[in-house]
């Protein structure tokens, strides 16, 4: 009955529509995947608490996009404990492989009958399986020897159910969630679907690792496989086989002659310039996805990638920036202009300023080494966030993909901080004709827009003028924040003026108390006591108001 009940509450505003219309995505479906989940998560007692290794197994039994999330959280601790990462992270290498069987019959499905054409021979023991793919090594029939990376069957239908769930899931939440809540899950499971798109589309993974071969070919010390894009499609992609060290090996790194701080620094200074330089960056550089062959870090994985605009790219370097300076006047400023949208109406620009100095005093004061960078970034977003002042979503990929990396090369550089290189890297980017050339460039926009604004405020004037001599023109003037003083100063005349009614009174009715007008009471006319009376009473309202509000 529970359960019942619970599916008819998350069906019950109707059924969402699938954007593209391919994944078959209906009501029967929907509650058949539903009642799936809830069965799992009871067969692992989730509401009755759960140790790390159980909440690890629960994701994977729930299959390919709750792995996915549990990756993203095993990097971040600022949510979950140490415990529960370090258990989470083994989602990122460890998954049962599919049958070779299968994944011929997945590889016959791709190419038909031209699969003997195309590869001369297959390993049957994969060479890594993962939620989404598992990848084998293989010949092809002209000889080179390859990495084929099959998707597996169904599991692009699976997760498209599983994140149209959480789409309605996260409407209904919204429903309860106040509009300064940290997070608006809507976003987040959008984000999720963007994410979905991309990297189970294998094509266009083949084309990302062409992009990023060719922004980086003149780095001596940076690689990605080559791809082979003739053969390559949204459910294979066939590439270069890297023979290389994984980058956690630490003992075989050092054993092959490796400096491990300066494999750290290197890729750190690469994924600045990635962010910075090129506005296309690895968004997942987890331990998996990196590699050391011949002197160089080779990435094998680029099935997601972030891109920055170059407003973006300018905004986020004027933020690390601000950050490596530890100037909270300049981190304001950076944030503000990085935003797209806020509402100077309610930014209490005081307090974001004070904010962010007490921010920067709080990680000031840490050692470099102790210095949580996931952490950090959090606090600015949830700072941000509170002060009415919304950043690009770009920034999420780029804090998740920088929280990622290090911790990826932490072991390698344990007296250095992300923030620091990356600043550094800004640094020696610059130089001064760049520089010069690029403050004659806002000086020469400035002019511009300043030069059009004074070309507007003198045709504006003139028809202001005109309309001002014919008796066309009415001014309204409001005086933003003067309500306050505005109040009190009501309150004041209020009661200088009942002051004076009272002294009126008390002066006539002791002028008519002299005169003999009948009838009298108690010894005055009629009229007089009643206008001592009256005087009596609003006297003592007076005090009464001014001891009550002390004004």
């Amino acid at each position: 009955m529970a359960e019942n009940t619970l599916l008819k509450y998350f069906f019950s505003s109707g059924a969402e529509v699938d954007p593209e219309g391919r994944f078959n995505l209906s009501r029967k479906t929907r509650m058949r995947r539903l009642r799936e989940i809830y069965a799992i998560v009871q067969k692992h007692h989730f509401l009755k608490g759960f140790s790390p290794e159980e909440f690890r197994a629960m994701l994977e039994d729930l299959g390919p996009s709750f792995v996915k999330i549990g990756q993203t959280l095993s990097t971040r601790s600022e949510i979950l404990p140490k415990a529960y990462c370090d258990e989470l992270a083994k989602l990122q290498t460890e998954c049962d492989p599919l049958p070779f069987e299968q994944i011929l019959a997945a590889l016959d499905e791709i190419y038909g009958d031209a699969r003997g054409d195309v590869f001369d021979a297959i390993d049957p023991t994969p060479l890594g399986s993962a939620s989404l793919a598992q990848v084998h090594k293989a010949r092809l029939a002209t000889g080179e020897t390859v990495a084929v990376k099959i998707q597996r069957p169904g599991v692009k239908a699976t997760m498209a159910q599983d994140i149209d769930i959480m789409r309605m899931v996260a409407r209904q939440a919204s429903r309860f969630m106040k509009d300064e809540q940290m997070l608006d899950l809507r976003d987040v499971v959008e984000e999720l679907w963007a994410t979905f798109l991309e990297e189970t589309d294998f094509a266009r993974e083949a084309a990302n690792l062409e992009e990023f071969a060719r922004l980086n070919r003149d780095v001596a010390f940076i690689d990605c496989p080559k791809v082979y894009p003739e053969l390559c499609g949204e459910y294979v992609l066939v590439m270069e086989y890297v023979d290389g060290i994984p980058i956690m090996a630490v003992d075989r790194l050092r054993e092959a002659g490796y400096d491990l701080e300066e494999i750290g620094q290197k890729i750190l200074d690469n994924y600045a310039t990635q962010i910075l330089d090129h506005g296309f960056f690895h968004a997942d550089p987890h331990p998996g996805n990196l590699l050391i062959r011949n002197g160089k870090i080779v990435y094998i994985d680029l099935g997601i990638m972030g891109r920055l605009s170059p407003r973006d790219r300018a905004g986020f370097g004027g933020i690390i920036e601000a950050v490596g300076m530890e100037s909270a006047a300049e981190l304001k400023d950076a944030l503000l202009s990085f935003a797209i949208s806020k509402d100077n109406s309610v930014i209490d620009h005081t307090r974001f300023l004070a904010d962010l100095d007490l921010l920067l005093s709080d990680y000031g004061s840490c050692d470099v080494a102790d210095i949580d960078i996931g952490m950090f970034l959090n606090d600015i977003l949830l700072l941000t966030r509170s002060c009415k002042v919304t950043l690009p979503a770009s920034i999420t990929s780029v804090s998740r993909g920088i929280v990622t990396l290090e911790g990826t090369i932490a072991p390698f550089i344990p007296n250095d901080n992300v923030v620091s290189i990356i600043n550094a890297h800004i640094q020696r980017s610059k130089s001064v004709r760049g520089e010069l050339a690029q403050a004659m460039e806002d000086l020469a926009l400035s002019l511009r827009s300043s030069s059009k604004g004074m070309l507007d405020a003198a045709r504006f004037s003139g028809e202001a003028l005109k309309m001002l001599t014919r008796g066309q023109l009415k001014m309204n003037m409001e005086v933003l924040g003067s309500e306050a003083p505005l109040s009190k100063l009501a309150k004041i005349i209020n009661r200088l003026t009942i002051g004076i009614i009272i002294a009126g009174l008390f002066i006539g009715s002791s002028m008519l108390s002299l005169s003999s007008m009948e009838p009298r009471l108690l010894g005055v006319p009629v009229l007089a006591f009643f206008g001592y009376l009256g005087a009596a009473i609003l006297s003592v309202w007076v005090i009464l108001d001014i001891s009550r509000r002390k004004l």
